[in-house]
């Protein structure tokens, strides 16, 4: 923070001397567009004046044009003759004040090697228009025979992202892109390279999606003793394989693992009364809790219920969001 002073015997008044002190701080760009100048108490504090007189000098600052007064949020230097740009200026501004430096430092590298200003507005329109086609439709594609990895995709992208999202079989997936001007497609990485196989010849963007770890859980199952059952509830008959053949590598036969997904009644129910911990994503678990609360008259334990939180990894999601401009 620089450090104001005020000479109590001066003959320059109080707050004309932190007028001139701040106005100079702006000028030499010690505070620059965008920067949110000291609260009146904090300034208080550093200089031992009221905070009347710093609340006049902010006037008097915002009079002058030099900042301005965001409701809620505080005093702002203010962007100056052609830095706010004409598309900059506010209310953009207002609601994201560092919004014109992110677009000026971009800007200036693609300048720096050599791109001219209208090959640079070129490619930031492109890719505007890009993000907000793509944003328009997402496609989750999955092989037909585990319809149910991308029910949960699905389930989970829709509640992250805000907008539809469209489940599609892989061999119906070349056929839903002939009928579209603009997706984007997404799909784990287990599937990634059939996918893009299929989507590159039409120029549609793919994303994968990388997988929750399921580090809690795994270290949790490690611990349990011999002999324990475990149930896993998934809606995808894929991840339930794919997490009984992990469990097997951890404990070998030291556990049974019994799978099922939650529309296979029987199954569930038999899991309910056998086993000692049930791990379930999150769009299965209100099956697995009806099924246990329909068999307490039967079991003389009910099962820890496990809710692994979900399938899509948190940075994958974050990555979309800026991806298709949702962010």
């Amino acid at each position: 923070m620089i450090q104001f002073r005020i000479q109590p015997d001066s003959e320059i008044p109080a707050s004309a001397q932190l007028f001139n002190q701040i106005r100079f701080a702006i000028a030499s760009r010690q505070y620059p567009p965008g920067y949110k100048l000291p609260s009146t108490r904090a300034l208080a504090m550093q200089t031992g004046l009221h905070r009347n007189t710093i609340s006049k000098v902010y006037r008097q600052l915002e009079d002058d044009g030099f900042v301005e007064s965001l409701a809620g949020s505080g005093i702002y230097v203010r962007a100056q003759g052609h830095e706010g740009g004409s598309k900059l200026q506010s209310p953009i501004l207002k609601e994201y004040p560092d919004a014109y430096k992110i677009v000026q430092q971009a800007l200036d590298e693609l300048l720096g090697k050599g791109c001219s200003l209208n090959q640079a507005r070129e490619l930031f329109l492109a890719e505007i228009d890009w993000r907000l086609r793509c944003s328009a439709q997402v496609l989750v594609p999955v092989p037909s025979e585990d319809m149910g990895a991308g029910e949960l995709m699905v389930y989970e992208l829709e509640q992250a992202l805000k907008i539809p999202v469209q489940l599609v079989a892989m061999e119906e997936l070349a056929a839903v892109l002939d009928k579209t001007s603009s997706a984007t497609v997404v799909t784990s990485r287990y599937f990634i390279n059939d996918v893009e196989a299929i989507a590159a010849p039409k120029a549609v963007r793919v994303i994968p999606l990388d997988i929750y770890d399921y580090s809690k859980e795994l270290n949790l199952l490690k611990t349990l003793p011999k002999e324990n059952c475990v149930g896993i509830v998934s809606l995808s008959s894929g991840i339930a394989r794919g997490a009984e053949v992990i469990l097997h590598g951890l404990r070998g036969d030291e556990l049974l693992v019994m799978t099922c997904q939650p529309k296979d009644t029987y199954k569930l129910q038999a899991i309910v009364k056998r086993a000692e911990v049930i791990v379930s994503d999150q769009a299965s678990f209100p099956a697995v809790q009806a099924a246990v609360q329909a068999s307490m008259e039967d079991i003389i334990r009910p099962p820890k219920l496990i809710k692994v939180d979900n399938y899509i990894g948190a940075n994958s999601i974050n990555l979309l969001k800026r991806e298709l401009g949702l962010s």
